[in-house]
């Protein structure tokens, strides 16, 4: 049985959507703020490692723990939101399957107490 980091097309695929992904979250007024600081190339790297790692592929995320990473960052549930629509379209756009999207969004929901410090 191939893993949700195969299905979707593994590491080429992974970078694709968090190249894309970054560019839609860039482009929304309510989350540009929130990256004003952010070196993106670094943020890509983390990204890509992190998204590999809780999609079943590869754990070569070095990071933060999620709470650590956006702590004091006052992310609310609005956020949270737009930052899975632009994940799924970037998905979208990638060619993931409607499952497969479904699958990897409910990875990152799992997180999201970690994400909104609750």
């Amino acid at each position: 049985m191939s893993t949700l980091f195969e299905k979707l097309g593994g590491q080429p695929t992974i970078e694709q959507v968090v190249d894309d992904f970054h560019k839609r979250i860039l482009a929304d007024s309510t989350l540009k703020p929130f990256f004003a600081t952010t070196d993106m190339a670094k943020q890509r790297n983390l990204q890509v490692a992190f998204f590999s790692k809780i999609f079943e592929g590869p754990d070569q995320y070095k990071g933060r723990p999620m709470e650590k990473t956006h702590m004091g960052m006052n992310l609310q549930q609005p956020h949270f939101d737009a930052i899975l629509k632009h994940l799924s379209d970037a998905m979208a756009a990638r060619g993931a399957s409607a499952d497969d999207t479904k699958a990897a969004l409910a990875k990152v929901t799992g997180m999201k107490d970690s994400i909104l410090n609750k």
